[in-house]
């Protein structure tokens, strides 16, 4: 069976605010608006390696923060989630957890958490397991 990129969205009340941050936060990652969404909001990134979307919700009702939902980057270096950690708390994100290992450090699970300016729960990670013997 293939493997399908992702595809992920949050709510905001605040679509111009919430837009400016991830233009900033996707942008260190490559991703660019790719559409705007009719009711409000975008798309970012590519069908062909994944898509985010941020976007007034579908129902009318205010967006509010899922409980438990949490919206993850895959990234090519432990480095490149300390940037994007970095980069999401200096455009105006809460920390919710410093980079770093999650486990013993030879399982290779690399992790940062952090909520965005809605208060949407996001992680950036590099999970590189150890070669099989």
């Amino acid at each position: 069976m293939p493997v399908m990129p992702l595809y992920a969205s949050v709510g905001s009340n605040d679509i111009d605010r919430a837009v400016a941050f991830y233009e900033g936060l996707l942008g260190t990652i490559g991703w660019s608006r790719s559409f705007p969404n009719p009711a409000g909001g975008c798309f970012f990134g590519h069908p062909d390696t994944g898509m985010f979307a941020v976007v007034r919700p579908f129902d009318g009702n205010d967006a509010c923060v899922g409980n438990g939902a949490m919206v993850g980057f895959a990234l090519s270096s432990n480095a490149a989630v300390d940037d994007f950690h970095a980069k999401a708390l200096a455009l105006g994100a809460t920390d919710e957890g410093v980079p770093g290992y999650r486990g013993p450090e030879e399982f290779g699970a690399y992790f940062s958490y952090f909520r965005d300016l809605d208060g949407n729960k996001l992680t950036a990670y590099c999970w590189k397991l150890p070669p099989q013997a």
